[in-house]
Formats: structure tokens, sequence, C-alpha cells
């Protein structure tokens, strides 16, 4: 019973890639940032390799898996209680992104921790439509939209502390797949949505943003709902987002438009003795 780690997501993929499939709401974020760095090579996300690793249980079956691509957090999936209690032994973390019982665990080795943040994992269920609907109407965004679109994927980075330095390839990649959805009020884009790529039958709704002159309006709620309708329409069997516990206006918009809530994760940052 012991983790394996590397910096070849082929030999990643291998391993653990069908037991991420098989749980992929709780896998979600180790499923996507694989899938990119598959497309984007090692350097996807910083200037240091990945460190990939999984954990194999008595019965020869992987149980766990973590994904660390520094300069951000390790996140650890869905794991065994026993991977959990291994992986602090296994290797030096800086901190952890995961669910909040495995975040416990792990941040009680550390005799200072800091919790950064606090997410709420929701599920889409039965769609609900916006009440009162906004003025206007959802369209895909389009190569037209790219200027706009690298902006305020920009702004957004700058409100929840994510660095934009990405901004670009993200705008890229997710309007080559369709991935990102504007709403426009009086012909003008007022509110974007992005969703992930289809994995294992899974989308991520993420990116909503409103610039600030158009808030208040409604424009988030409706154009997070078109995104959902339409990757269910496309064939996503889940459709999943996260928010940040600390903004009730997203913990109060999105189970109004159906989505519910299925787990908590807790950002923790392991500070120096």
């Amino acid at each position: 019973m012991t983790w394996t780690f590397t910096d070849d997501v082929g030999a990643f993929t291998e391993a653990a890639g069908a037991s991420l499939a098989a749980r992929p709401a709780g896998n979600t974020l180790l499923l996507t940032v694989t899938a990119t760095l598959r497309e984007s090579g090692p350097r996807a996300y910083g200037t240091e390799p990945p460190v990939l690793g999984w954990w194999r249980g008595a019965d020869g079956e992987v149980a766990g898996a973590l994904v660390w691509t520094p300069p951000f957090l390790p996140v650890l999936g869905r794991a065994a209680p026993e991977a959990v209690g291994a992986l602090a032994d296994a290797l030096a973390l800086p901190g952890i992104n995961a669910d909040r019982d495995a975040a416990a665990v792990l941040a009680a080795r550390w005799p200072r921790h800091r919790v950064e943040e606090e997410h709420r994992l929701y599920r889409l269920g039965t769609p609900v439509p916006p009440s009162p609907a906004p003025a206007g109407a959802a369209r895909p965004a389009t190569t037209a939209d790219r200027a706009l679109l690298v902006g305020w994927m920009r702004a957004f980075g700058e409100e929840t502390g994510q660095p934009g330095d990405r901004a670009e390839r993200i705008v890229d990649e997710r309007t080559e797949h369709g991935g990102l959805t504007l709403w426009e009020a009086g012909g003008e884009p007022v509110s974007m949505a992005g969703v992930s790529r289809r994995i294992a039958d899974t989308v991520r709704v993420s990116t909503v943003f409103t610039p600030p002159e158009h808030r208040g309006r409604g424009y988030a709620a409706a154009v997070t709902a078109e995104a959902g309708r339409v990757a269910r329409e496309q064939g996503a069997r889940e459709v999943l987002l996260f928010t940040d516990l600390a903004n009730p206006t997203s913990n109060g918009v999105y189970p109004r438009i159906g989505y519910e809530p299925v787990s908590d994760r807790l950002l923790i940052t392991a500070e120096p003795e």
C-alpha cells in the first residue's frame, strides 16, 4: 500500500485514469488538470514539472490520486482514508487542496497552517430557468470576441486571486471547443461563463464573470443556466461547478437555478515552523 509519483502524465493516466473517471465529480479537478497537461505539455501551469501521484490499496486497485502543478497547491482527489494518512509521509507538501475531511487529516500533521479558501462543489440537478429572466439572450463566443474575452478572463483572475498569464490560452482553448458562452443585452456582451471539455461524461462550469457595471441584473445566473443547458444537450451526464463559500451571492444564485451541493473542499497552506 504505497504512493507512486511521476512527472509523466502518460504514466499517471495509464495507472490512475480509470479510477479518476469512475468518480468524475470527486476527481473533476484532477481530470481537467491532467487533460491540460496532455494537451499543452508539462509546463502548462508553471516552470516547474508537475508531480502526479497515485496510491494502491492492498487489493492492488488505485484508491487515491494527487496532482501538483507548482505554484498551485497540490490537489487531492477522492482517496481512501489510508491513502490520506500515508500521503504526508510520502511527500513533503506545502499545503493541500482536498475535501474537507482529508484536508483536516493532513492539516493536523502541520503544527502551523492557514485555511486560504473554502469551496463548495455543486452538481446540476433539475435545471430551473432564472426568474425573473433578465433581458437579452445567450450565444456561443467566437474568435471575434477574443479581445473582450481575454480582458474579462484577466479581470476574473484579478478578482479571484488567480494569475492572468494563461488568459489567452484559456480563451483560445475554450473557444475552439465551444466552451465559452456570452450573454448579450441590447446587442452588447454583458456576462460570460466557461465550460471545461467533457471528460468522463462530465463538464465543469467555471469563469463566470460579469463586469461590475452590469452586475445585479441576473446576467450571471442566466449565462450559467444556459451553459449548463447546452452541456446537457450535448451529452454531459454531470454538470459541476465550484463556488467560494466566502461569496454569499454565488452560493445563493446557483441553487436557485438547479445546482445541488455535493461536497466542500479546503485550500490549506502549511506554514513554516
